[in-house]
């Protein structure tokens, strides 16, 4: 047909891609960074330089929705590391996640958050290297019980990280829980995981994204602005399971993710065992109490006795850490023994 104008082509999810990536293979994300295959440039002036080059793979340590993360040698420093692989989709809030975890880790100085080595693209893949926290996860490491100061030493270590992401950064965590609380044999506890973090504007959040298990009753409820009170919420969720060894809302008891979130909103919030003190008890239930304007502040949270007598008492995190790391080793090769026996079976 001659005469008129031409038919638009139909866009296409790949035709977004231009937005992002430039002809050279940079990802840039509205100039607040900037991936390449060699580092990333953020726009406050600070870099980190690296590449997979310089990287030699040494064993997967986990997989989930994310991508897969694996533990690696980086040559020129001799330091291991654990990289983050993380596949780019042509989603907004996927790319959203992405600058939002490497905005936090990279602003991030403190003892209680993991260190940032940098991070770099290649292809459709952002990879993030950072700390090796060689214990792993406190999901993983609470099964062989944990005694009233330990249990202190990590709620510390989760309120200080906590605290300094809304005092410093302004940011609300959103996704506290055990599988993003991590360990070393050194004994030090670090948060992880930023990709579902959110800003506070005058101090609220809005957005409802985050692991739903271990949300507040007024984040389910309710589809309206919150506080890092929801945030101390799934902190008193994640010291009960840590304390009892096993999520306190299991799906074995509740046949449904609705009748799960039915008991998070409308039954008497769970308990620490009884073998915990009076401060360890009143710490949880004051984390727990459903109306959030009614928790305490990260602040008032430090100054409570639960925490403040074990201030200037030198907690043995390093053996416990370093038992829980060895019977995890021992279980997960049995476990492997039993896998590889059933496939043989059938």
């Amino acid at each position: 047909m001659s005469g008129g104008s031409p038919m638009a082509q139909p866009e296409t999810p790949f035709a977004n891609f231009s937005r992002f990536v430039d002809p050279s293979g940079k990802l840039n994300f509205n100039g607040k960074a900037i991936l390449h295959s060699d580092g990333v440039d953020f726009s406050n002036g600070n870099s980190f330089k690296i590449n997979m080059d310089e990287l030699q793979l040494l064993e997967e340590l986990g997989k989930g929705q994310y991508g897969t993360v694996q533990k690696v040698f980086h040559k020129p420093t001799n330091v291991t590391m654990a990289m983050k692989e993380t596949r780019l989709e042509l989603d907004q809030s996927k790319l959203n996640s992405i600058l939002m975890e490497l905005d936090v880790l990279h602003k991030s100085a403190s003892p209680y958050i993991v260190e940032f080595y940098g991070a770099f693209f290649i292809e459709t893949c952002v990879y993030y290297c950072m700390e090796y926290m060689d214990a792993g996860s406190l999901d993983k490491l609470y099964q062989i019980g944990v005694p009233e100061d330990i249990l202190a030493g990590i709620t510390g270590s989760m309120v200080k990280g906590l605290k300094f992401l809304k005092d410093e950064l302004s940011i609300i965590h959103r996704d506290v829980k055990p599988t993003n609380v991590l360990v070393n044999s050194k004994g030090q506890v670090k948060l992880c995981d930023f990709g579902v973090s959110g800003q506070l504007v005058q101090s609220l959040a809005k957005t409802r994204i985050g692991c739903q298990s271990y949300m507040a009753p007024e984040r389910i409820s309710q589809n309206q602005t919150y506080t890092v009170q929801s945030d101390v919420w799934s902190l008193g969720l994640s010291i009960v399971e840590t304390a009892e060894g096993s999520y306190p809302y299991p799906p074995e008891k509740y046949n449904s993710v609705f009748a799960q979130l039915s008991a998070i909103v409308g039954s008497p919030p769970p308990r620490l065992p009884e073998k915990y003190s009076e401060d360890a008890q009143t710490f949880v239930a004051m984390c727990l109490l459903k109306d959030p304007g009614q928790r305490p502040t990260y602040a008032q949270l430090l100054e409570h006795p639960f925490l403040s007598k074990y201030e200037s008492v030198d907690i043995d995190m390093k053996s416990w850490a370093t038992e829980a790391m060895e019977a995890r080793k021992v279980r997960e090769a049995e476990e492997k023994t039993k896998r590889l026996a059933t496939s043989e079976l059938s």
